[in-house]
């Protein structure tokens, strides 16, 4: 697999991680993260325990990035991507902690 630079807030590159695209789906003929060619994968940099998005692309002159993102845009794009199923590895386990608190605070009576 191919390793992907993963940027700060400034465009600095702080690490390196393998290249991924679990967080796709079947659009019927391809994978995709919702555009044709465009891929969508999410894995966790140990070094500064942040949940990383990787932006992979099939298009000539673009190239795949990765990006840290907070907890919660992390679980916000695994529910978009209805990958519910990521929640439940262990890697992911701060991530399903916090969409629990989330549905918990949403069942409380005002």
């Amino acid at each position: 697999m191919s390793k992907v630079s993963v940027k700060d807030e400034n465009g600095n590159v702080v690490a390196n991680v393998k290249y991924n695209s679990i967080l796709d789906r079947w659009d019927g003929s391809s994978w995709t993260s919702g555009s044709t060619g465009l891929h969508l994968g999410i894995t966790i940099l140990k070094k500064l325990d942040s949940f990383v998005l990787i932006h992979g692309t099939q298009w000539q002159g673009e190239q795949a990035y990765a990006e840290i993102v907070t907890d919660e845009e992390a679980l916000r794009v695994i529910l978009k991507t209805n990958h519910r199923e990521r929640l439940e590895d262990i890697k992911y386990s701060r991530l399903k902690e916090l969409w629990e608190s989330k549905k918990d605070n949403e069942n409380k009576p005002g």
